[in-house]
C-alpha cells in the first residue's frame, strides 16, 4: 500500500514537473491591439494552435487610444508586436522609428495595397474597411429626403440634425472618413465640405460602430460609419440603405508589425510569418470582406458589390503624418457637438 502511495505521489510531482516545465518553455510576448473584443480569443487560440511555444498577452483599446498609449510608451516599449491595429497607426509608430522591420514569409503574396514598400517590411496588412453612408429609407420617405448618391447631398437641410458620424480623434472610421474626402475633393475643399456637414450632425460619437447602429434603430436618419457593421445591420433585418458615394471612399486597413527593442524577436517574427498566411486571413474573412490574401474575399449578405473598386487611392504615409494636424483642426472646428466620453 505504501508503494503505491509513494508511486502515485512521484507520478503527480511528475506531472506537475513537466506541466511546469512545457510553461516556462513557452515564450509569452505582449500584443497591442484595436481587435474587436470577440476576435481576440479566436485570434490567440489559432496562432497557439500552431505555435504551442508562445503565448499571446492581449493588450487591447479602441484605436485612438492605444496609439496614444504606444507612442506614449516609446522611450520604454511595452510591447512586443502590433496585431490588428489601423495601418495609420503603425506607419506613425514607423515614422517615429518605433517599428523594427521585417519581412514575413509568403508575405509577397498579398495583395499590394496590403504590404509596406519598405524593404525589409515595416508592417503588413491583414483586412481592410471603409467608409458607407447608412440610410434608414423609413424616416428618409418620412423626410422626403433624398438618397444620397454623392457626398454633397449629405448637406441637403432636409437631413439638419439627422446625420450622426465618429469622432476622428477617438475612432479610426472617423478619420478615414475625412480622408476620403481630402483625397476626393482636396483639403480645402473637404474643410468647406465638412463646415456645411456639421449644420447637419446630430452628434459625433466615439465608436465608429455606432452611427450605423443608430441609423438601424431610427433615431438617426443617416450614419456615417463603416462597411461590415452597416452589412450586419442590415442582415438583422434593419430598413437600412448602404451607399458609397459615387466619388469613392475613404478607408483603412488592420495591419500588424514588430516593435523595435522587443525582447522576444524570434516569438514576434513568428506571429508576423503567421499573419499572413491564408489560415489568418480566412480568419480575418469571418469579420471582413476585404482581405490582404487574393482571391479569398467572401462578402456577408447586403455587403455592397461595389466597396473594394471604390477605396479611393489614398497616401497612408501622408494619412499618418497629417494625423495630429487633421484632427487639431477638426477638434477646434466641431468637437462642441461630441457625445460626452
Amino acid at each position: 500500500m505504501l508503494r503505491r502511495v509513494l508511486t502515485a505521489g512521484a507520478a503527480a510531482l511528475a506531472l506537475a514537473w513537466s506541466a511546469g516545465a512545457d510553461a516556462q518553455q513557452k515564450t509569452r510576448i505582449t500584443v497591442y491591439t484595436a481587435l474587436e473584443s470577440d476576435q481576440l480569443a479566436p485570434y490567440k487560440q489559432a496562432f497557439e494552435a500552431d505555435n504551442p511555444d508562445i503565448d499571446i498577452q492581449w493588450v487591447r483599446e479602441s484605436t485612438g487610444t492605444i496609439t496614444a498609449r504606444f507612442l506614449a510608451e516609446k522611450d520604454n516599449p511595452r510591447a512586443d508586436a502590433v496585431w490588428g491595429l489601423a495601418v495609420t497607426s503603425i506607419i506613425l509608430f514607423d515614422q517615429a522609428g518605433l517599428v523594427q522591420p521585417y519581412t514575413p514569409k509568403g508575405a509577397e503574396a498579398l495583395k499590394p495595397q496590403f504590404r509596406s514598400t519598405a524593404s525589409p517590411m515595416a508592417w503588413t496588412g491583414m483586412d481592410a474597411w471603409l467608409a458607407v453612408v447608412c440610410v434608414n429609407t423609413v424616416e428618409q420617405k418620412k423626410a422626403g429626403a433624398p438618397m444620397p448618391a454623392s457626398w454633397n447631398d449629405l448637406l441637403d437641410p432636409k437631413f439638419k440634425g439627422q446625420i450622426v458620424m465618429p469622432n476622428p480623434a477617438s475612432s479610426g472610421t472617423g478619420y478615414l472618413a475625412i480622408a476620403g474626402w481630402m483625397k476626393a475633393m482636396g483639403e480645402k475643399a473637404a474643410w468647406e465640405f465638412m463646415d456645411k456637414l456639421h449644420e447637419n450632425v446630430a452628434v459625433y460619437t466615439h465608436s465608429g460602430s455606432a452611427p450605423c447602429v443608430q441609423s438601424a434603430r431610427g433615431e438617426r436618419m443617416v450614419g456615417l460609419g463603416f462597411d461590415m457593421r452597416g452589412a450586419s445591420e442590415k442582415s438583422k433585418g434593419a430598413p437600412i440603405e448602404l451607399v458609397i458615394p459615387k466619388e469613392g471612399s475613404g478607408w483603412d486597413m488592420e495591419a500588424s508589425a514588430i516593435v523595435k527593442g522587443t525582447k522576444n524577436l524570434a516569438a514576434a517574427q513568428k506571429l508576423m510569418d503567421w499573419t499572413v498566411t491564408q489560415k489568418a486571413n480566412q480568419l480575418y474573412g469571418k469579420y471582413y470582406a476585404i482581405v490582404a490574401t487574393p482571391g479569398l474575399n467572401v462578402a456577408p449578405p447586403n455587403y455592397p458589390t461595389n466597396a473594394e473598386p471604390s477605396m479611393l487611392p489614398l497616401d497612408l504615409g501622408a494619412m499618418a503624418k497629417d494625423r495630429d494636424r487633421i484632427l487639431a483642426e477638426w477638434t477646434k472646428r466641431y468637437d462642441g457637438k461630441s457625445a460626452p466620453r
